[in-house]
């Protein structure tokens, strides 16, 4: 019975923990005249969203950021899976450099990347261009795509691809059919990752966008030099509640695309 109450009494400390900065970024948000000292704000308002709200480049952005955030995620599906997939079941001359490669990405401060990148960009034409910033994006994130589901093949192994094999099945339909529906954990993590990466990545779209891209990081962070908390705090939430957005279109897709997950979805 104490060991129980022990647990239970964790168990609310770290909710505690977890939720209480998110309450109070709530309060904040539509709080007004909230001074040092003062349990809870003197009066209310809705300013901050008012400002957000009323600004037309806030939808732009939002729309921008969302185009740019899926398309680096199908462009990360499209690499990770087979680079993952090669790097967990094959051994090959050169394998401990390409995992090197993979990370310097990360090792290496985006905005030197950037700043060498944007001139392969001008001559390209894709300069000033919502595909370069998608492009360019994929330095940052395709190295996690990969670590990712990389781990998750290796977690399989390549006895259910074996059975399959034997059993008469493509390689395309071992993908699907065994590997996806297995994957599905390291899927979510990976997608909410990307577009969390994607999402606040100031330096590298305001470089090869040239200010013309014009993303909700753009937008945000000006906005850190405001005085006014609330309409800081209201950005903030407006930050967090878009990579969950995004998370639950893409369980979605995966309930309805991925085989053995459909009648969980029905369900």
């Amino acid at each position: 019975m104490r060991k129980n109450r022990k647990w239970n009494i964790l168990y609310i400390f770290f909710a505690f923990v977890l939720f209480f900065p998110v309450l109070l970024l709530l309060v904040k948000s539509v709080s007004y005249g909230w001074r040092w000292g003062e349990i809870i704000p003197t009066s209310f308002s809705a300013r901050g969203f008012d400002v957000l709200l009323n600004d037309s480049r806030f939808y732009s952005a939002i729309g921008m950021s969302f185009l740019i955030g899926n398309m680096v995620i199908l462009l990360n599906l499209l690499i990770a899976v087979p680079a993952a997939r090669a790097l967990a079941f094959h051994t090959f001359r050169g394998k401990s450099l390409v995992e090197v490669v993979l990370l310097l990405p990360i090792l290496i401060p985006s905005l030197a990347v950037a700043m060498g990148i944007h001139i392969t960009m001008i001559r390209l034409g894709l300069a000033d261009q919502w595909l370069g910033v998608v492009l360019v994006h994929l330095i940052p994130t395709v190295p996690y795509s990969i670590k990712i589901l990389r781990s998750g093949f290796e977690r399989l192994g390549q006895k259910w691809e074996e059975q399959a094999s034997s059993l008469g099945g493509t390689k395309m339909a071992i993908l699907y059919r065994i590997y996806l529906p297995q994957l599905l954990p390291s899927f979510r993590s990976m997608v909410f990752l990307i577009f969390v990466i994607s999402l606040s990545q100031y330096a590298l779209t305001s470089i090869i966008g040239g200010g013309n891209v014009l993303t909700l990081a753009m937008l945000y962070f000006p906005f850190l030099s405001s005085v006014d908390e609330a309409v800081i705090a209201s950005f903030s939430i407006v930050f967090a509640l878009l990579p969950i957005c995004v998370m639950i279109g893409f369980e979605l897709v995966f309930r309805l695309v991925i085989p053995y997950q459909k009648r969980v979805f029905l369900d």
